[in-house]
Formats: structure tokens, sequence, C-alpha cells
């Protein structure tokens, strides 16, 4: 009988159960164009909010949980800063990702972004 020495370690820390677990949600990608559908969503939501609204959520992002049709939940986080960082008044830039928690989409996130005037007006559109 062959050791696998990293599986046998990796289910020695994990324990057997979320080891399976584990290599399960790592060979299932994210569904993007779901996950992109429930983000559109939210950023419609977002989109609607006042200039001075998005403005009280500078450097307090928001971060929550949707869970698709498919059942797979989702992690989402809005940003808002200021679009000239050497200026705390003018245009902000919202950002919306989301991710499923799983490799590899943590790390290149689905995302979504656009730019606020003081007027309430959208930058580039």
């Amino acid at each position: 009988m062959r050791l696998d020495l990293p599986i046998l370690v990796g289910k020695l820390l994990l324990g057997l159960h979320e080891y399976n677990d584990y290599k399960s949600r790592e060979s299932n990608p994210m569904n993007k164009e779901e996950a992109q559908d429930i983000l559109s969503l939210e950023v419609v939501a977002i989109r609607s909010k006042s200039y001075e609204e998005l403005a009280t959520l500078i450097g307090s992002p928001l971060n929550f949980e949707r869970k698709g049709p498919s059942g797979a939940a989702y992690q989402i986080e809005i940003q808002v800063f200021w679009d000239n960082p050497r200026s705390s008044d003018g245009n902000l830039r919202v950002i919306s990702s989301i991710d499923d928690g799983k490799f590899p989409s943590v790390f290149k996130p689905g995302s979504v972004d656009f730019i606020k005037s003081p007027d309430g007006n959208f930058v580039g559109e």
C-alpha cells in the first residue's frame, strides 16, 4: 500500500470529513453566471443609494453572504472610496465583488465598479 504523505497529513489535520469537503469544493469552480446575476442585483441596490449615503460607507466595507438558486453561498463585499485618494470630497468610487470562498475565486472574484459624483450622476456612463 502506497502512502501519499500530503493527503495523509491533510486528512489528519482536517479530519476525513473536512478533508473530503475541502477536496470537493476545490474541484467545483464558482458558477460565474450565477455569481454575476447575484452581484448585479446587489449593484442595482447600491447604485440607488444617494451620494450622501454612499459617503457614509467610506472606510466601512459591507460584507455579507447570499445564496444562489443552486444553493451555493457567495460572499459579497462592497467598498466605497474617494475616487481621488488625495481629496476627501468629490467623486466616490464604489467597488462590489463576489466570490464563493473557494479557490481560485477568492483570488479573482467577480467585480463591478462605478463612480458617483456629488450631484448624484454616474461618471463615464
